[in-house]
């Protein structure tokens, strides 16, 4: 495989990477969230306990996904720069 070919290569790794890590976090939520449910039913109308827990679960999966998806971003471009591949231009942050 020609040197040229490596940067896309990684890229493609880490997509799927990136991928398998916010499966793995929708996962883990889904099963987070089904155990909330059996532990404390929903009661009433409003803001709970419950819904402030189900939350932060949330936000924190969505954090670490995004921890991941910037650590092997930042790979790929270290690797590009030392394979001498020119870089993409900076997408924006969600």
């Amino acid at each position: 495989m020609p040197i040229a070919d490596k940067p896309t290569e990684m890229s493609e790794q880490v997509l799927e990477a990136v991928k398998r890590g916010q499966q793995g976090a929708l996962d883990a939520v889904r099963t987070f969230v089904d155990t909330v449910d059996q532990a404390l039913p929903l009661h009433g109308e409003g803001p709970s306990k419950r819904q402030e827990v189900i939350d932060s679960a949330i936000t924190m999966a969505d954090r670490l996904v995004q921890s991941q998806y910037d650590f092997l971003s930042s790979i790929i471009r270290s690797a590009g720069n030392s394979l001498g591949a020119s870089q993409p231009p900076e997408t924006e942050k969600k």
